[in-house]
């Protein structure tokens, strides 16, 4: 290490991001998904060559078969080591999950004491208290709006409540004087007409006529 770098010390290198190192270990399982696929093909060969050699030639068969074996070994432990990567990954996804969450929340708390930094909890109440009296002055002046001006001022309501009582008690005098006096039929203003005379009995003969006149 050279003087300089003794003096003020080495820069400590970063670790990798957990983005970098999820990326890597996909990277890995692809690749040991690919040689189980592999390996898989071939299990089943060396065990098609163990089935065909079986009778006839035994040396071979039996070599097959041990091939075989150590290939079903290499996949077992490939499948160990693709069941801690997956394991692992999801560790790093998950904590990379909580960092950026963290991250949030803590620009979310900074963000909130700055704008608190710039309210203060007297003027708040002092504001308050301020649309609170404006309130009461708008009020106040909608009622003097709202008041009548000029001879309305002028006007006693006793004197229009004494004129009222006047004009109802006019109306209930007229209408027990049209209750006492009943209405009589109106006189005919046309002529009567004249009796009739009464047509005298017309005389049978002259001898009746000459016995009234004698008679009389």
């Amino acid at each position: 290490m050279s003087a300089l770098a003794k003096l003020f010390g080495s820069k400590k290198k970063e670790g990798p991001s957990t983005g970098e190192a999820i990326q890597k270990l996909r990277n890995t399982e692809e690749m040991l998904q690919k040689k189980s696929e592999f390996l898989e093909k071939k299990i089943d060969q060396e065990l098609a060559v163990a089935k065909k050699n079986g009778v006839k030639n035994k040396r071979v068969a039996l070599n097959a078969l041990k091939r075989k074996k150590r290939l079903e070994k290499q996949l077992g432990q490939i499948d160990g080591t693709l069941s801690t990567i997956e394991f692992q990954r999801e560790a790093l996804e998950n904590a990379n999950t909580n960092t950026e969450v963290l991250k949030n929340m803590q620009y979310a708390a900074h963000a909130l004491k700055s704008a608190h930094q710039q309210l203060n909890v007297d003027d708040v109440h002092d504001m308050m208290d301020d649309i609170s009296e404006q309130t009461e002055v708008a009020n106040e002046i909608s009622d003097a709006i709202s008041q009548p001006v000029g001879f309305a001022d002028q006007i006693d309501e006793d004197d229009l409540m004494a004129e009222l009582e006047e004009l109802e008690q006019e109306d209930l005098d007229e209408a027990l004087i049209n209750i006492a006096a009943p209405s009589l039929p109106d006189v005919p203003t046309t002529d009567m007409p004249a009796p009739a005379k009464a047509k005298p009995k017309p005389v049978e003969d002259d001898d009746l006529a000459e016995l009234q006149a004698w008679a009389s």
